[in-house]
């Protein structure tokens, strides 16, 4: 993921993901580890938090700033390590800094593990609206 500032013609700051607002959807299984390299290309150091996602023996990849991470400060990056153990349906990730926190997100869709079903009946089709 590459993490930039931008600033418009009314000098109204924003910090996108990957040139996306909202930043890309990670699509995952029940079960998988995830890496995501995040490279701070903005002005300001910040975290990332994989928001419900339970992280068992994994503090130190779950981004609220200074408690279990340092920021991520601009012009270096970090790998996060995901781990995801019964986390199903659609979450979210978010920045976990100051004003970052209302631009910087993205949903985790988490499908069945690859031996499982979904607990309903399988949908024609998906659609992920943030809001």
């Amino acid at each position: 993921a590459r993490v930039k500032f931008y600033e418009d013609v009314q000098h109204n700051d924003i910090v996108v993901v990957n040139d996306n607002y909202p930043g890309p959807e990670i699509r995952v299984r029940r079960g998988d580890t995830v890496f995501v390299n995040v490279h701070n290309q903005g002005k300001d150091g910040f975290t990332i938090h994989w928001h419900v996602v339970k992280q068992p023996r994994n503090p130190w990849f779950d981004g609220p700033e200074f408690i279990t991470q340092c920021p991520i400060q601009p012009g270096t990056n970090f790998t996060y390590k995901v781990v995801l153990s019964g986390e199903r349906g659609t979450l979210w990730w978010h920045a976990h800094s100051d004003w970052t926190q209302g631009f910087v997100h993205g949903a985790i869709v988490i499908l069945p593990a690859q031996d499982e079903t979904y607990p309903f009946p399988t949908p024609d089709t998906e659609q992920t609206i943030i809001l």
